[in-house]
């Protein structure tokens, strides 16, 4: 029986170790979506390859999911009901972050008030957040959301367009809106995403995205590749100086661009971003039980979608219902919640 137990172990360290799946991501430029770094860095799945691509325009990186070229990709949160009334096969998994006082929507120095920009041009990335945001802020201060034209624009070109002057306003994020109130002198940013109804909301935040080919053919691997991303979110917290240079070295930003986005502490930032947890994450998708993390709902995805969907109607980018269910694939974040 020795005998036997010693050549039994003999075979199995002669086996090849299984080949680690390749999971290919995408992201732009932000430290919001910098965790998957981490998780490569750490090797926080040991059975995952991790191909990571910065891709700027989210637009391009839907479309090389579509064509089976990407399996997932972090952006904003607001592509599921045009994903789904275009029939376009990605689906989003999960809430990764409310923005908490990042996104600004900045002024040009000859704008005294808000009337001033009708018929003006203003930078935003049309079918993007920043879209919304700017179409709300503007009929809370008494101009129709289609008073001004929407110059779409990556956010390296916005930064460029707004102190160029080719624009009148625009929606930034950090750091690029903080190189605008630097830059252009007399600019000024009117409202952030730290103001109540915004956080309440949570509208302006990110989300992991996968494409319909890999959650139906690989449906444990994409179980894993969410579970990673929460583990490096997980080891950031823990770990946030190291985190932050793992971060900064693979956007190839400062690491105080880093910290003035996520923090440095792996705490909350007011000004930067809330980063989900795996919990916080489940509770705001509403698949596990309590309340959601600063003040958010359980489920609070359900509200996010029915105002996404109310405002890509009214700009013409959905013509359709399209149910939640059609645009967000529940099962991944679901199986690594139980």
């Amino acid at each position: 029986m020795k005998r036997l137990l010693i050549l039994a172990a003999a075979v199995l360290l002669a086996l090849p170790a299984q080949a680690a799946e390749k999971v290919r991501v995408s992201l732009f430029s932000w430290p919001g979506y910098g965790f998957w770094f981490i998780a490569k860095e750490k090797n926080l799945a040991p059975d995952i390859d991790w191909d990571i691509q910065i891709i700027e325009d989210p637009y391009e990186s839907f479309a090389q999911m579509a064509a089976g070229k990407l399996d997932v990709t972090s952006s904003t949160v607001e592509y599921g009901p045009i994903a789904a009334d275009t029939d376009v096969p990605v689906k989003l998994v999960t809430y990764t972050n409310p923005s908490t006082g990042t996104d600004k929507i900045i002024l040009a120095p000859d704008i005294k008030e808000p009337k001033d920009l009708k018929g003006k041009s203003v930078a935003v990335l049309e079918g993007g957040l920043t879209q919304i945001f700017m179409g709300i802020w503007l009929e809370k201060n008494g101009v129709k959301f289609d008073e001004v034209k929407y110059t779409n624009v990556i956010m390296d070109d916005a930064v460029a367009a707004m102190v160029s002057g080719k624009v009148a306003a625009g929606e930034f994020w950090e750091p690029f809106g903080g190189k605008v109130l630097e830059t252009l002198k007399g600019s000024r940013a009117v409202t952030n995403s730290l103001e109540p109804y915004w956080l309440e909301t949570a509208l302006l935040g990110d989300g992991m995205y996968m494409s319909d080919a890999f959650l139906t053919k690989k449906p444990e691997l994409a179980a894993k590749t969410l579970k990673a991303y929460f583990d490096a979110v997980a080891w950031w917290k823990k770990n946030p100086k190291e985190g932050n240079a793992i971060i900064a070295k693979g956007l190839n930003f400062s690491e105080k661009e880093v910290a003035d986005v996520i923090g440095s502490d792996g705490q909350w930032l007011k000004g930067g971003i809330y980063a989900f947890d795996q919990e916080d994450a489940a509770r705001f998708m509403g698949v596990k039980e309590g309340p959601g993390p600063i003040g958010l709902k359980n489920g609070q995805i359900k509200d996010h979608w029915a105002l996404t969907l109310e405002w890509w109607k009214k700009f013409g980018l959905v013509k359709g219902d399209p149910k939640i269910e059609e645009g967000i694939a529940f099962a991944p974040i679901t199986t690594i919640s139980k």
